[in-house]
């Protein structure tokens, strides 16, 4: 079993747990409608997504004792046009806590980044503060896929469908989805090529926002995305780990102090 098998199947029982200690009807509902998440990162000019993650299975602890809100308020301050939060708990110390927490410290709309295996999840999401999810094709079957990203479109939240390859790409793309993310690192193996992005760009369709995912944390990096076409770029564990997140994030949106 490799690490996303491992991670999926971890996912499958942590969201049996929870739906049996609260059924998705008792989960709250929305404190607000989501916010256009798709439309932030279309502006303009390559997007940020900028990422709160406490940890990964890879590098471990990336900054302990930093403050949530003061690290998204940097992230809002320096220019990014969206966040993701981390939300999984064992693989990557994240917690819906935190998303409920960035939604009520800033005015930027949220990528939920998980592991989506339940529709659950997305009625979780919602009830966060989420305004966007995650589906990784490499983690589910294509009928759960599907019925994934309906479902998602029925509540108004943004899918970000992430891709590693043609094949996926291809499936994705079948969907007719708003946005496509190419992720750089495999998640069989957790090696990163940044190349991957630049070789499947000519495969997505026009008129679907890309993203650009893992690996990218210079300004030369994020220039060669935006003359590609790309719209917009994650980042995360570069940011998380500068001596200054704010001043990091500003170097890569250009934003001035």
């Amino acid at each position: 079993m490799n690490e996303l098998e491992r991670i999926v199947a971890r996912a499958r029982v942590q969201v049996a747990e929870r739906r049996a200690a609260v059924p998705i009807e008792a989960l709250p509902r929305p404190v607000a409608p989501p916010r256009p998440f798709a439309a932030a990162l279309s502006e303009p000019g390559l997007s940020l997504i900028a990422e709160h993650k406490r940890r990964s299975p890879s590098a471990g602890l990336i900054r302990e004792g930093a403050r949530l809100e003061d690290v998204v308020g940097a992230y809002e301050r320096a220019g990014a046009r969206a966040l993701s939060i981390l939300t999984e708990e064992r693989g990557f110390g994240g917690s819906l806590d935190d998303l409920r927490r960035a939604r009520a410290a800033s005015a930027l709309p949220i990528l939920r980044k998980d592991f989506i295996v339940d529709e659950y999840q997305l009625v979780e999401a919602l009830a966060g503060g989420a305004d966007a999810i995650l589906l990784i094709v490499a983690a589910i079957d294509q009928s759960l896929l599907e019925r994934l990203h309906a479902r998602a479109r029925e509540l108004g939240l943004a899918a970000l469908v992430e891709v590693h390859d043609a094949r996926e790409l291809a499936v994705a793309v079948a969907l007719g989805p708003e946005l496509i993310g190419i992720n750089n690192r495999d998640l069989t193996t957790l090696r990163v090529d940044t190349e991957r992005t630049h070789e499947l760009l000519g495969l997505v369709p026009s008129g679907v926002v890309t993203v650009a995912e893992s690996g990218f944390r210079t300004r030369p990096q994020l220039e060669r995305l935006a003359a590609a076409g790309v719209d917009a770029v994650l980042v995360g564990e570069s940011l998380m780990r500068a001596p200054d997140i704010e001043a990091a994030c500003r170097e890569l949106t250009g934003v001035a102090v």
